[in-house]
């Protein structure tokens, strides 16, 4: 990766960027990176920045940050596409979530983050976890948000519930599991349980990907940094925490217009959950891709950047998937 490097840091996160640029490789795509430090909430966040044109904010969830977009983002042309880092996952510094409201505090940092670009509105594009963010920031700074994008299923209301893995990680035992030596054996099994099965089975989920996803548990603290983020809003036993969802009423506030995108074999939520909640927000919509997991982009990416192309690209209407 060009630009931004320091050689002021660890080994570690040497072969972190070196297995990064193997899988950016793939994708054919040459990104930048940048630092930038914003002061409420006080941290330090990594965004990697891809193309030219109209800003694009992008928003990762558990599954991965960075080149995990790239198959999508080789699909996607015409945008300056802004992928962060979240606190506490990839190469950002974490913060505690512990006595913070966790919609104020996310919103909070994306506008840090659209502050110190210079940006001053922005269209968001978020996955699994990183769909709470981009509705956080709609709902409370609206003049700063343009169309939103929501991939896959995210705790975007209580009864997505909170998937397996995630409670597992809240656990007790979760303080093991995020310690263990990561192994691409147990990438799959994450993966397969996340409805991506087919498209491991066929190939179509590079070496590449595996590799770097091995490399990001092992070179950075990320799971550790994220066990600390989900124990402050998902209860092992009880589940989502109320102040990680919206309300009905919440949803129908926000007047942005809002696409998400989901595969059908996600198993976070279900098609008609989904569709619940694009019928709640006033300017959704709701497009299915057949037999794609939690990270649709990943099964189909050319189906998938056809759909935000054509959303972040016109007025945005209401259709029923």
């Amino acid at each position: 990766m060009r630009g931004g490097e320091l050689s002021t840091e660890a080994p570690a996160a040497d072969r972190y960027r070196e297995a990064e640029r193997s899988l950016w490789a793939h994708y054919g795509l040459e990104p930048t990176e940048r630092f930038v430090d914003i002061s409420s909430p006080a941290v330090r966040l990594r965004i990697v920045e891809l193309g030219s044109g109209p800003p694009v904010l992008f928003v990762g969830g558990t599954p991965g940050t960075g080149p995990y977009w790239g198959g999508l983002l080789r699909a996607l042309d015409g945008y300056r596409c802004l992928l962060l880092d979240r606190p506490g996952w990839g190469m950002s510094t974490p913060m505690d979530y512990s006595s913070v409201d966790y919609g104020t505090v996310a919103a909070a940092v994306l506008r840090g983050v659209l502050d110190a670009l210079g940006i001053d509105r922005a269209d968001i594009v978020g996955a699994s976890l990183g769909d709470v963010w981009a509705l956080a920031l709609a709902s409370r700074h609206p003049a700063r948000t343009g169309r939103i994008v929501l991939m896959g299923g995210g705790p975007i209301v209580a009864e997505s519930g909170a998937p397996g893995p995630i409670k597992l990680i809240a656990s007790p035992l979760g303080a093991i599991l995020v310690r263990l030596p990561p192994k691409q054996g147990r990438v799959k099994a994450f993966m397969r349980h996340a409805g991506h099965r087919a498209s491991l089975d066929a190939g179509r989920i590079p070496p590449e990907y595996l590799r770097w996803r091995v490399a990001f548990e092992r070179e950075t603290d990320s799971l550790r940094n994220e066990r600390d983020m989900v124990r402050a809003v998902v209860g092992w036993r009880t589940g989502l925490r109320p102040e990680l969802t919206f309300a009905d009423t919440e949803l129908a506030a926000i007047q942005q217009p809002t696409l998400m995108v989901y595969g059908t074999a996600d198993p976070v939520g279900s098609v008609e959950l989904w569709k619940r909640v694009a019928d709640l927000l006033p300017r959704g919509e709701l497009q299915l891709v057949d037999g794609a997991g939690h990270s649709p982009w990943l099964d189909d990416p050319d189906t998938v950047a056809d759909h935000v192309a054509r959303f972040l690209g016109r007025e945005g209407a209401r259709s029923s998937a």
